[in-house]
C-alpha cells in the first residue's frame, strides 16, 4: 500500500517514475495470472480427460456381458483394464496432488501378510542418538511396516522397524524417515514388482498364470491387485523411456521395423491388427538402444512422430529398413534410406528353396559373397570397413546389378523372378549405400532379432484391450530388452531401478539407463 500522505512530497518525476512502476508491475501481473490460467486449464482439460477414459474403462469392466469373450480373452481384458485405471488413478493424483489426509481416507484397509512367511527384519534408526540439546535420546517404541518379497518360487517378508527416539529434556521426537517408494505405502518390494514386469514382458506370463503360481508359492495375489502394480509402474518408468528414446535419436544410423500384434475391440469381442514399431541403434553403434513404439495402426505418420519430423529438431540420420511405403514420407523430409541387403537375398532364397529356380541359385552365391565380406569387417574401425567394402564388395555388387539387369530382359512380367529382380534393381542405390559407409550395416537383422523374442509371445502378454496398454507394454519392454543388449540381467536391472527411481534428481534419470547403469554394489 502506497502511502497517500508521503505523495504530497514527491515531485513530478517522481511521480511519473511511480505510475510507469505501478504500470510495469501491473502487466507482470497479467502475465502471471495468464500463465498460470493456461496452466489450471491444461491440467483441468487432462483431468476431464483421464476421468472420462477412467468412467469408460469400468463402464466396460462391469457391464461388459461374458458371453462376448472367451474366458481367456475376458481374463486378459480384465487384466488390461485393472492396469490402466491404476495408471490414470496415478496421473490424476500426480495432477491434481489431493490432499494426503484426504487420499488416506480413500485407501482400504490392508490385510496382514501371512504370518508363515519368512520374515527378514531390517532396522533403521537415526544417525546419532544424541539430542542437539546435548541430552542422550530415550527409545521409547518403533513403527513397523512389512513389504512383500519374492524370489523365484518362494515369498518372503521384509520388516522395516523405524525406531523412536525422544529427548526427554526439550521432548524432541527423532525417527528414521521412510524411504520412498515406487508405489507409495504398498505393500511389494522392487523386487517383487520386477519378478511381476519380467514375468509379463519377457516370460510372457499373463497376470492370471502368475497369479496362480504365486499361489503355488504360498500366496495368491489377485490378479486385479497386479495389474494395479504393472499399471503404476508403466507410469513411473516412462520418464527412463522418454531419456532412452532422446539418447538414441542423437545417433545418426537407427534401424526401424514394425511387427502386428493383436488388440482387442471390446465393442464386439474381436481383434483388430494393431503395430509394435521398432527402433534400434546398430551393432557397430557405441550405444546399445531399442525403443518399441506401439501404434493402432501400421501408417506412416507413427514413424515420423517417433522421428519428430517434420520439424526443426527432427531426426535427420540414415534409416536402415525395408521398403514399407510408411517410411517414404520421412525420406522426402531429409532423412537418408539404406536398403535391407536381407530382405533383397530373401526373395532369391525362396525361388530358390520353393522351385529350384537357377536365377534364384546364381542369386545367392553373389549375396553369399557380398556377406562374406561383411563376416570379415564386422569388428573393425569404420573407415578400414569402408575401405574393405569399396575394394571388394563394390566390384561384386555392379556385377550382380549388371547380370540381374540381363535375366530381367528374359523373364515375363509379373512372374515371382521378376518381383524379385525388380525388388533390389528398383532399390540398388538403398541397397548398395552401406558400401560407402563405414557406419552402415548391410541389412535390417539387428532390428529383426529384437522383435523376435517379443513376437514369441505376443499373443499372451499384448491382447491389448487399449492403446494405453500396448503404449505400456512397448515402455517396459523398451528397458527390458536394452539392459539384455547391454549384458544385464533383466530382473536384477529393474529390481535396482525400481528401487532408486524414487529417490533420483529428475536431472540425473539417465544414470538409470541400460547402458549407464551399474548396480548400486559396485559404485
Amino acid at each position: 500500500m502506497i502511502d497517500t500522505a508521503d505523495l504530497d512530497h514527491l515531485d513530478a518525476q517522481q511521480l511519473r517514475e511511480m505510475v510507469l512502476s505501478l504500470r510495469r508491475g501491473a502487466a507482470a501481473d497479467k502475465l502471471e495470472i495468464a500463465r498460470r490460467d493456461h496452466e489450471i486449464a491444461f491440467k483441468q482439460a487432462a483431468i476431464d480427460k483421464l476421468t472420462h477414459e477412467m468412467a469408460v474403462l469400468k463402464r466396460l469392466k462391469f457391464a461388459a456381458k461374458s458371453e462376448a469373450f472367451n474366458a481367456e480373452q475376458k481374463s486378459l481384458l480384465e487384466e488390461t483394464i485393472d492396469a490402466d485405471l491404476a495408471a490414470m488413478e496415478r496421473e490424476l493424483e500426480d495432477l491434481a496432488a489431493a490432499p494426503s489426509t484426504q487420499r488416506e481416507k480413500q485407501q482400504p484397509k490392508r490385510q496382514a501378510l501371512p504370518a508363515h512367511l519368512p520374515r527378514r527384519e531390517i532396522r533403521h534408526e537415526p544417525e546419532s542418538t544424541t539430542c542437539a540439546c546435548g541430552c542422550t535420546l530415550q527409545r521409547i517404541g518403533e513403527d513397523v511396516a512389512e513389504k512383500l518379497d519374492y524370489r523365484p518360487g518362494v515369498f518372503s517378508v521384509e520388516r522395516h522397524v523405524r525406531g523412536k527416539w525422544v529427548c526427554t529434556k526439550c521432548e524432541t521426537l527423532v525417527q528414521a524417515p521412510v524411504a520412498p517408494h515406487i508405489i507409495d505405502k504398498g505393500i511389494p518390494t522392487a523386487g517383487l514388482l520386477s519378478q511381476v514386469l519380467v514375468g509379463k514382458y519377457l516370460d510372457h506370463l499373463p497376470l492370471y498364470r502368475q497369479e496362480a503360481i504365486f499361489g503355488r508359492a504360498g500366496l495368491a495375489i489377485p490378479r486385479s491387485t497386479l495389474a494395479s502394480w504393472v499399471g503404476q509402474c508403466g507410469v513411473q518408468l516412462q520418464p527412463l523411456v522418454d531419456a532412452l528414446k532422446r539418447e538414441m535419436l542423437e545417433d545418426r544410423v537407427l534401424h526401424a521395423d514394425e511387427t502386428p500384434v493383436a488388440m482387442l475391440k471390446p465393442g464386439n469381442g474381436k481383434t483388430h491388427r494393431a503395430y509394435l514399431w521398432s527402433y534400434c541403434t546398430t551393432s557397430y553403434s557405441a550405444l546399445r538402444a531399442v525403443v518399441f513404439d506401439f501404434a493402432d495402426s501400421r501408417g506412416g505418420q507413427h514413424a515420423r512422430a517417433f522421428l519428430e519430423l517434420p520439424g526443426e529438431h527432427g531426426w535427420r540420420g540414415t534409416l536402415v529398413c525395408d521398403d514399407f511405403s510408411g517410411y517414404k514420407a520421412c525420406f522426402e523430409l531429409g532423412v537418408i534410406e539404406a536398403g535391407c541387403l536381407a530382405h533383397a537375398r530373401r526373395k532369391f532364397h525362396e525361388l530358390w528353396a520353393n522351385h529350384g529356380s537357377p536365377i534364384g541359385e546364381q542369386a545367392l552365391k553373389f549375396f553369399g559373397e557380398l556377406y562374406a565380406v561383411e563376416r570379415e569387417v564386422a569388428e573393425l574401425m569404420p573407415e578400414e570397413r569402408r575401405r574393405i567394402r569399396q575394394e571388394r564388395s563394390r566390384k561384386v555388387a555392379d556385377a550382380l546389378q549388371q547380370w540381374l539387369a540381363g535375366q530381367r530382359q528374359r523373364v515375363p512380367d509379373g512372374s515371382a523372378t521378376a518381383r524379385a529382380i525388380d525388388y533390389s534393381l528398383k532399390r540398388w542405390q538403398a541397397l548398395t549405400r552401406y558400401i560407402d559407409d563405414g557406419d552402415l550395416p548391410a541389412d535390417n537383422n539387428w532390428v529383426e532379432n529384437q522383435i523376435r523374442p517379443i513376437a514369441i509371445g505376443r499373443s499372451n502378454w499384448l491382447f491389448a484391450g487399449s492403446l494405453r496398454a500396448g503404449q505400456r507394454a512397448a515402455a517396459i519392454m523398451s528397458l527390458i530388452q536394452s539392459a539384455k543388449l547391454n549384458g544385464h540381467e533383466p530382473h536384477a536391472y529393474l529390481s535396482d531401478v525400481l528401487e532408486r527411481l524414487p529417490t533420483q534428481p529428475a536431472s540425473r534419470v539417465g544414470d538409470l539407463l541400460p547402458h549407464r547403469w551399474q548396480p548400486i554394489e559396485v559404485r
